[in-house]
């Protein structure tokens, strides 16, 4: 059975293992600013403005979400995916993710752990899901597809006719 023109263009984009390890260090390094990020809002809203803990989180995990999807839509994924495609697509991750964290966050500290350690687990626990989530949901049919990916392959490929 010959591939069909919609098969083909749904297909997951394989990468190798070099690329496959640049791409999780790029996210990696993505969502330790994005961390950084959440992290100081976080201790902004529940130390200098004395919010509790549910709303201090919320409040600094959509700074750091935002954050987050755009660099890694961009510079990452490489990804041309429509941006409100993407981004519900994202939003509905976080719509099971948010209120579930926003629970176990709020009722691990109101049972005495330190808010600190509860929120870096929970960073820790979304940054795996997350990726995965991305890599293979948001993104798969179209991880290296915007222009900087494409200006890669064609100076690769430049670099690789040249050598010949």
């Amino acid at each position: 059975m010959q591939p069909t023109a919609d098969t083909q263009a749904k297909q997951i984009r394989q990468l190798t293992p070099i690329q496959q390890r640049w791409q999780m260090v790029k996210f990696t390094l993505f969502s330790i600013s994005a961390g950084l990020i959440q992290a100081a809002s976080f201790t902004l809203f529940k130390e200098i403005a004395l919010l509790p803990y549910w709303l201090s989180y919320g409040l600094a995990l959509v700074l750091s979400v935002l954050w987050n999807f755009t660099f890694n839509r961009r510079y990452t994924f490489r990804s041309v995916e429509n941006v409100s495609k993407a981004m519900t697509l994202v939003f509905l991750y976080y719509a099971v993710f948010t209120p579930l964290s926003i629970l176990w966050g709020d009722a691990l500290t109101r049972a005495g752990w330190n808010e600190y350690l509860v929120l870096g687990g929970t960073m820790l626990i979304n940054f795996v899901t997350e990726y995965l989530y991305q890599r293979f949901g948001v993104y798969r049919y179209t991880i290296d597809t915007n222009e900087l990916a494409q200006r890669a392959a064609a100076k690769q490929q430049d670099a690789g006719n040249s050598a010949v």
